[in-house]
């Protein structure tokens, strides 16, 4: 099933269809748009993450054309509940829920709708292509999910709009959001690792950094050599689900919030459809599990994912540093432009020669009153403060493009 309507646009009318589903979708529209430009909105991916979280959220998908038919844009869309305290998406989007947990909304039955990805970080819920400018592109989007939330039914009703997360590149293209009312505000920053085009192994790596670093490096290896390292296909993630399940929520629990969560059935369905762009690898010491990792690979770019550990054995045997090291290794071997560590333990990601970048959001409130007490709140955010260290000789230049 789908919907059309008018987008008034500063230039041009563009026209949406809604679907409900992926497998109900143009999917060859849908794909003359992605084109291979971002795997979280493949077909691929996002069939397995509907398939697998269906019953815990909402999808919403839109296609975006212009006069001729010919389609210019896609959006994806996340239904997700925030009306209890104790439901499981409450805190787990980003740092957004400092807004919910204001005493002037938390008395509100909140049904948030995403644009974007709440198991992942990054501009994945919306893409356009060069046929449409972005002053276009954008006013197309805010009519679009305005529609989307007005024809909601009553059981779906949503109070908030969320759009996330946005990359530095894009902050100067997002003016229409903020003509369409949305707030826009800072989280922590996604820590980023440039992949140099000299690194051609580990060693490579190393040899970039000053004395201090590369002995902390080493040090961690030894720590952790009694370690295996296992990939996953996906009939080994379905017979060691459980212990998959045990590690992550040893993790969850550690957490000031989480992005979601996915489970050992997602992470079936990423192997079986994405193969060797989804890596499953598990840890092992002594024949047990004792650690998970997970990352999405496209052609330019590693994305870590969701980890597991046993914190046990973490610190005697560096599990996590181990794991840190590992997606270096895998990211120079897929010889990719960057790594993305994600959010959270800035400083230590730091150690490996990640660097911040800043990300932003933006929020609007479907009641005019409740949208103008956002401000202050979401003016109040701000990215963490931690420690950044600089691995790297001096001559030696991290940014640099591969």
């Amino acid at each position: 099933m789908n919907w059309s309507f008018l987008a008034k646009t500063h230039t041009s009318d563009l026209v949406y269809d809604f679907y409900k589903s992926i497998h109900e979708i143009n999917e060859a529209d849908w794909n003359a748009v992605v084109n291979n430009r971002n795997i979280y909105l493949c077909k691929s991916y996002l069939s397995a993450v509907e398939d697998s979280k269906k019953d815990e959220i909402q999808f919403r998908y839109i296609i975006f054309y212009d006069d001729e038919r010919t389609p210019v844009a896609v959006s994806y869309v996340q239904l997700v509940d925030f009306h209890d305290r104790g439901t499981k998406y409450y805190d787990q989007i980003c740092k957004v829920q400092d807004i919910f947990k204001n005493t002037i909304l938390s008395a509100l039955n909140i049904k948030v709708m995403v644009c974007g990805n709440v198991f992942s970080c990054g501009e994945n819920g919306f893409l356009f292509t060069e046929n449409v400018n972005p002053g276009q592109a954008y006013a197309a989007l805010c009519k679009a999910l305005f529609e989307l939330r007005n024809n909601e039914k009553s059981e779906n009703k949503v109070s908030i709009l969320l759009l996330k997360e946005f990359w530095p590149e894009s902050f100067n293209k997002t003016g229409v959001l903020t003509e369409n009312d949305f707030k826009d505000f800072e989280i922590d920053v996604n820590m980023v690792l440039p992949i140099h085009p000299s690194w051609n192994n580990l060693d490579d790596y190393l040899f970039s950094m000053v004395t201090k670093f590369r002995t902390k490096a080493k040090g961690a290896f030894k720590k952790s050599k009694d370690l295996v390292i296992k990939d996953f296909s996906s009939a080994d993630i379905k017979e060691h689900q459980k212990v998959i399940e045990e590690l992550y929520q040893n993790v969850v629990e550690r957490a000031d919030f989480t992005v979601g969560k996915l489970n050992h059935t997602t992470y079936e369905m990423l192997k079986d459809n994405l193969g060797e762009n989804f890596i499953f690898r598990a840890y092992y010491l002594n024949d047990q599990m004792v650690g998970f990792t997970t990352a999405l690979i496209s052609d330019e770019m590693v994305d870590a994912g969701y980890v597991g550990l046993n914190y046990e054995f973490n610190l005697s045997h560096a599990i996590y540093q181990r794991m840190l090291y590992e997606y270096v290794i895998l990211a120079i071997e897929r010889k990719v432009k960057e790594l993305r560590l994600g959010r959270t333990a800035e400083q230590i990601k730091s150690c490996l020669g990640a660097v911040p970048t800043n990300m932003k959001l933006f929020v609007r409130h479907k009641n005019t009153v409740s949208n103008h007490l956002i401000t202050p709140i979401v003016e109040s955010i701000s990215p963490s403060e931690f420690e950044l260290r600089k691995p790297f000789k001096a001559s030696f230049n991290a940014s640099e493009p591969n």
